[in-house]
């Protein structure tokens, strides 16, 4: 119970790893990093928007009592999130081809 650490590893290596791996990526900011993501594969946020859309007003389908149309845009929004999917897997893979 009276043992005592005897290594000396610094408390927060991975903030070392973090700067050495960094190194070569260049100084990108947030908003540039979103942008240049979204350039490479438009059609994720494409997906994303539809299926927020057909989410939002399919519950405000549902709260004004119109079954119908709120099951209709619940149905179009698992349509639209599998398109999403669908496009992220695309995306992965025309990059991956590409380098």
């Amino acid at each position: 119970m009276g043992k005592e650490q005897t290594e000396t590893t610094p408390e927060f290596d991975w903030v070392s790893l973090h700067n050495e791996l960094g190194k070569g990526m260049g100084d990108e900011t947030t908003k540039e990093r979103m942008v240049r993501k979204m350039k490479e594969n438009p059609l994720v946020p494409i997906g994303c928007l539809a299926t927020a859309s057909a989410l939002v007003y399919g519950l405000y389908c549902f709260r004004r009592g119109e079954r119908r149309m709120s099951q209709y845009m619940m149905r179009t929004r698992i349509a639209a999130q599998g398109f999403t999917v669908v496009a992220l897997i695309a995306g992965l893979g025309f990059t991956a081809s590409k380098k």
